[in-house]
């Protein structure tokens, strides 16, 4: 983030003569003024800080961060914290962190031109959320990992959802299980491979690295993965780490007469509302995403109010058992 010293020393002045310009105090002539506020402009400077932060009237608007709002997973979870906003009487601003740090979703928390962010993003970089949070900023993160003093989070127990699915295939009798990964850098991708390879490790099974396919949680990740899979010998069953990729990949499967689950069990994640419509209807796990949303709300306006929270809030997740998993012979 760019500091006043960054400033001065393109502007070739002191900082404290960067701190009256920008504060509009003190004696300073006015090529010296324009030259700073250029190279003010130039850098994106922005003030921040408890100094300034003291000055700023409230807006009475909450910021929510999500990383692509066309995307069904964010819309319970955006739900869930907007009746908690409005029983406050508050507005609310959902923003999309895509561009990265020229997005709108960046600005507002830089700016702090709004009271308090729930962040769901996880390309909005923790250096960011914690300068931000310790100039009085409140800020609650779900699905992301972050330790910092002035953060709180809300989280879904991804590692606990990666075990219970994978857990879930095994008791049907499955030992040969596919894992249709999200991005690397999604932390709550990780968490649920990683109790995926809990789950498998429990029951004496080693993992097949040719049946560990990334995506990026979109359809079309889920369907290319499969028509992969189904360039090899198949598995018994295949877990896609979210719902979208694996509509995608029955798509493919019913494309290549692939009969689910006679042939091949399918098991998702996040039980967005199509997942029921498929054929056949997806076997998934559930979220409790309205709960969360309205937990992260309750908790953000907790900390607007000076009270003491935890610093962590987990939420269990559950099995919504349908018809895409068949039940092997256990003999």
């Amino acid at each position: 983030m760019t500091t006043i010293k960054d400033v001065a020393r393109m502007a070739g002045v002191a900082s404290s003569t960067v701190s009256c310009v920008l504060n509009d105090k003190g004696n300073v002539s006015e090529p010296t003024r324009i030259r700073v506020l250029e190279a003010a402009s130039q850098l994106n400077y922005v003030r921040h800080g408890p100094a300034s932060e003291l000055k700023r009237n409230s807006t009475q608007t909450i910021g929510i961060i999500v990383h692509d709002m066309s995307s069904p997973y964010f819309s319970d979870l955006v739900n869930g914290i907007e009746t908690v906003v409005m029983s406050h009487g508050y507005d609310m601003i959902v923003c999309s962190s895509l561009g990265g740090e020229k997005s709108t979703a960046h600005r507002y928390i830089r700016e702090r031109r709004i009271d308090g962010a729930i962040v769901i993003a996880q390309n909005i970089q923790d250096q960011l959320l914690i300068e931000a949070s310790e100039a009085g900023f409140p800020i609650v993160v779900m699905d992301r990992d972050l330790d910092a003093q002035h953060i709180v989070k809300v989280l879904m127990s991804d590692t606990q959802g990666g075990y219970l699915a994978t857990r879930y295939l095994i008791d049907k009798g499955h030992r040969t299980i596919a894992y249709i990964s999200g991005p690397s850098q999604s932390e709550c991708n990780l968490h649920r491979y990683q109790g995926y390879l809990k789950a498998l490790k429990e029951a004496g099974i080693e993992e097949n690295p040719e049946w560990k396919i990334g995506g990026q949680y979109m359809k079309q990740d889920g369907y290319d993965a499969a028509k992969k899979l189904l360039e090899g010998e198949l598995p018994s069953a295949v877990f896609f780490a979210n719902d979208e990729m694996a509509i995608g990949g029955l798509e493919a499967f019913r494309e290549h007469n692939i009969s689910i689950p006679e042939q091949l069990s399918v098991i998702g994640f996040d039980n967005i509302p199509a997942s029921q419509y498929m054929n056949p209807p997806l076997t998934t796990f559930r979220q409790p995403k309205r709960d969360a949303g309205q937990l992260a709300g309750h908790v953000l306006f907790q900390l607007l109010n000076g009270e003491i929270v935890e610093t962590l809030y987990t939420l269990d997740i559950q099995c919504v058992e349908r018809d895409s998993v068949r039940l092997l012979n256990l003999s």
